[in-house]
């Protein structure tokens, strides 16, 4: 982490008061061996937060780096405690075990990080039956399931959040058009988030939505979004995380069912200086990639 972001963090944690820290929360996380979904678990950790991961990665992938058991000796070595749950946010009997575990190891769950995602932006006709039904399964049910599941647990915490890596809803015949069953599966997450918002509003239960206005150095952009060109207009998972760690330490009364711009969200914690969450240092804001979904 650069000098920068470490002094953006810092200032996010002075906006949102001594009182507001992720020290002994506990989070329930699908996916998060690498990528956004770590960098947001670390930043947590460094609080001394409980991490719970759902996630399938139990070997190494010959294409992607990290496994959730070195994201767990991350999140160790970074001041947090780590439970690493393989499984499939898919299968209702994984999620059910993931919550029941989280529970019996930490004694509740506080948050739930909806970051589990599939993305595939074939165009209609060549996008395939499994993998339409993929992104459904993973992407909108995935986040309603695991939410659900977790809500008893939330509804015993002291500031409970669900919060999705997922898009505001957008859907112009720009973005529905350019990648039809991305776009549905996208902005499934985040229709299920805002119910979720508006269900639990009066028990106290915050659900918002986080996406970023450029896009961010992950393997799928470096896979699907166009290689080397992107990663380096693109900026660190840094930035997410720190957006993240500000929604997660707002009491949820006071922001529930925001489509949130992590930008956004770092200008009203206080942080207008980004550069030093460039991927490649120096590069200037007007040379970053802009993300998908926003105009």
């Amino acid at each position: 982490m650069t000098g920068t972001e470490h002094t953006g963090t810092e200032r996010i944690a002075t906006e949102q008061g001594e009182n507001m820290s992720l020290a002994g929360k506990t989070i329930l996380m699908s996916g998060g061996s690498r990528g956004i979904g770590l960098a947001i678990a670390l930043r947590a950790a460094a609080d001394g937060a409980n991490i719970a991961m759902l996630a399938k990665t139990d070997t190494p992938h010959p294409k992607l780096e990290g496994t959730i058991h070195t994201a767990a000796e991350q999140i160790r070595a970074a001041g947090g405690q780590a439970l690493p749950i393989v499984g499939d946010v898919r299968d209702d009997d994984d999620i059910t075990e993931a919550v029941m575990k989280t529970q019996g190891e930490f004694g509740g769950i506080d948050i739930v990080i909806n970051n589990a995602s599939v993305i595939d932006l074939s165009r209609s006709l060549d996008l395939t039956a499994k993998k339409y039904d993929l992104m459904q399964d993973v992407n909108v049910r995935g986040t309603f399931m695991l939410s659900r599941a977790a809500i008893p647990q939330l509804l015993e915490a002291e500031n409970p959040h669900i919060l999705s890596l997922a898009p505001p809803l957008n859907p112009t015949p720009k973005w529905l058009g350019a990648h039809t069953g991305y776009s549905l599966a996208k902005f499934g997450m985040t229709m299920v988030t805002l119910g979720l918002a508006a269900e639990f509003a009066e028990q106290g239960i915050a659900a918002n939505t986080l996406w970023p206005r450029t896009t961010i150095a992950t393997a799928a952009v470096q896979n699907l979004l166009g290689g080397d060109r992107v990663m380096a207009a693109s900026r660190t998972p840094e930035i997410y995380a720190d957006a993240a760690y500000a929604v997660l330490t707002t009491p949820a009364r006071e922001r529930t069912g925001e489509q949130l711009i992590v930008e956004d969200v770092l200008e009203q914690a206080g942080v207008t200086d980004f550069s030093g969450y460039a991927a490649v240092p120096g590069t200037p804001d007007d040379r970053l990639f802009p993300d998908i979904f926003l105009d």
